[in-house]
């Protein structure tokens, strides 16, 4: 039999009680905020000119508007339905999905970052659809965030959505607010992780996880 779990269905079960922005599938995460791209555009060109860029030029006449449908892009995220089926079978191994492509635009500077992660849990008595995992990495990462907070993320709605006996969640990003400006430390890469259940408490399965996902530690 299979369960799907939309992100209103989300929303409703994380927030039934007391509302946390902080939810890992709550208002910060689904919440529909009104898209004004002619206010933005405004406001991209009045940006640039404020920085002494000359929109005159023949390159530069359409930024404002590219520079807004770029942002409206990595801020839209796609609608998620988690789909989850019977573990007929009592499969009692990790899942993992390792080398998740993703990108995101860091909220201090609205610069992106982006990498890799690697997601997986050991299945109770349901299991997820495998692509899901993926999408549940690129829902969240469609909005300002920080690393940190996109783990966490990942790794809480994974564990509500499926009540697994354990969830881990690992990226390996590189910040283009450290590599480009600031520090400038090119090749830098930031590792973050999320882990739930037996993944946090067992060193055992812990170990493992760390060494399917490909990481060191």
């Amino acid at each position: 039999m299979t369960q799907q779990l939309d992100a209103d269905s989300l929303e409703s079960a994380l927030t039934s009680d007391a509302p946390d922005l902080e939810s890992p599938c709550g208002p910060r995460a689904f919440a529909g905020h009104r898209v004004d791209l002619a206010a933005a555009q405004r406001a991209a060109a009045d940006f640039l000119v404020a920085l002494g860029i000359d929109l005159n030029e023949d390159g530069l006449r359409e930024t404002p508007a590219r520079m807004v449908r770029a942002y409206a892009e990595l801020f839209g995220p796609k609608p998620i339905q988690l789909t989850t089926f019977e573990n007929a079978e009592g499969y009692d191994e990790l899942v993992i999905a390792r080398g998740i492509p993703f990108r995101t635009v860091c909220e201090h500077h609205l610069l992106p970052f982006s990498g890799v992660a690697h997601v997986g849990y050991l299945p109770g008595e349901r299991i997820l659809g495998l692509s899901k995992l993926a999408r549940l990495v690129e829902h969240f990462a469609a909005r300002p965030q920080t690393q940190e907070r996109l783990t966490k993320q990942v790794a809480d709605c994974l564990s509500m959505c499926v009540a697994p006996r354990g969830a881990g969640v690992v990226l390996e990003a590189e910040h283009s607010c450290m590599t480009l400006r600031g520090v400038r430390a090119i090749g830098a890469m930031t590792v973050t992780s999320a882990l739930h259940g037996c993944l946090r408490t067992d060193s055992r399965s812990r170990a493992e996880f760390f060494a399917l996902a490909g990481v060191h530690v």
